[in-house]
């Protein structure tokens, strides 16, 4: 098992899907895991990059800047999404880091645990990735594990069932009924349905604020905010709100209900979850963490 140490800067994410190069195999490492044949992507031409030297993604692929400025793209999960990545064998797949640790013996599991925390600053080292299991000092309680989803597309990716609730009492209100969508630490802010947006808006009285595109409350909104509540597996997860917090970054994925992704759970989600993803057993893993109550972001 190989722990490496991750900084996450939401202001300075990138599109991987605007980029096309050349595929190489090359000697990698991360952490202490050597790689002699990993694939990697050099782009020719990268949009929105700038100042950054890498991405590491779970679902689509690290980005690390050259000298020349060009970036390379190396995998490491889910193995499905490699497909169409190369243009003259578009349905082969690519073998991602987790796969090619595996079958070197250098992990036991192709398992990739992931850690973040809350931080106020982007250069903080505020994440951890796990290769091959999780890191147990880093959530509290235990992981609930429940199945990738069979619903298409989230299942291609580290998808699951959830359903939300806005509030836990005789008042609560249903945000987003039990459906498919994904965790993802690409995304940046809890996204849903444009439906569930809607309910959400409606109930916390919010209003769109047209410079972010984000919801806006009063100071009286805000002291009679309730929490979010994250029914995954059975299991209740909460997440608190504050001014500053999940409840002004909230936001629709643009489409309706029933689109087989109705909500992404990113950034906001997994600085306050520790999260698994056990390709090897076709699951996802979610636990409470220290950060689980903050309120900042």
């Amino acid at each position: 098992m190989d722990r490496c140490p991750l900084t996450w800067d939401c202001a300075r994410w990138c599109d991987p899907t605007r980029r096309s190069g050349t595929e190489y195999g090359v000697n990698f490492t991360i952490g202490n895991m050597n790689l002699p044949s990993q694939s990697i992507g050099v782009a020719l031409l990268s949009y929105g990059s700038s100042g950054v030297d890498g991405i590491l993604g779970q679902v689509h692929h690290i980005y690390v800047e050259l000298s020349f400025k060009k970036l390379i793209s190396i995998s490491i999960g889910p193995t499905d999404l490699t497909i169409g990545t190369l243009l003259l064998s578009p349905n082969q797949e690519i073998p991602t880091v987790t796969d090619n640790a595996f079958t070197s013996g250098l992990i036991s599991s192709k398992m990739v645990g992931i850690y973040f925390q809350p931080t106020t600053s982007t250069s903080d080292a505020n994440g951890e990735l796990t290769f091959g299991g999780v890191d147990d000092t880093k959530y509290v309680g235990d992981l609930n594990y429940v199945p990738i989803t069979s619903t298409s597309p989230s299942s291609s990716y580290v998808g699951i069932n959830q359903t939300i609730t806005y509030g836990n009492d005789s008042n609560s209100v249903l945000i987003l009924p039990n459906t498919a969508g994904i965790v993802d630490t690409g995304t940046t802010l809890l996204m849903i349905d444009s439906d569930a947006f809607s309910s959400y808006q409606m109930a916390t009285g919010g209003v769109i604020d047209s410079t972010t595109g984000l919801l806006k409350i009063s100071l009286t909104q805000y002291e009679n905010l309730n929490s979010l509540f994250f029914n995954i597996g059975g299991l209740n997860n909460v997440i608190g709100g504050s001014s500053d917090g999940i409840y002004l970054i909230v936001s629709s994925t643009g489409k309706t209900s029933g689109s087989g992704m109705d909500f992404i759970n990113g950034m906001t989600f997994l600085e306050r979850f520790y999260t698994a993803y056990d390709s090897g057993n076709n699951r996802c893993g979610i636990a409470e963490t220290a950060y689980t109550y903050a309120t900042s972001n």
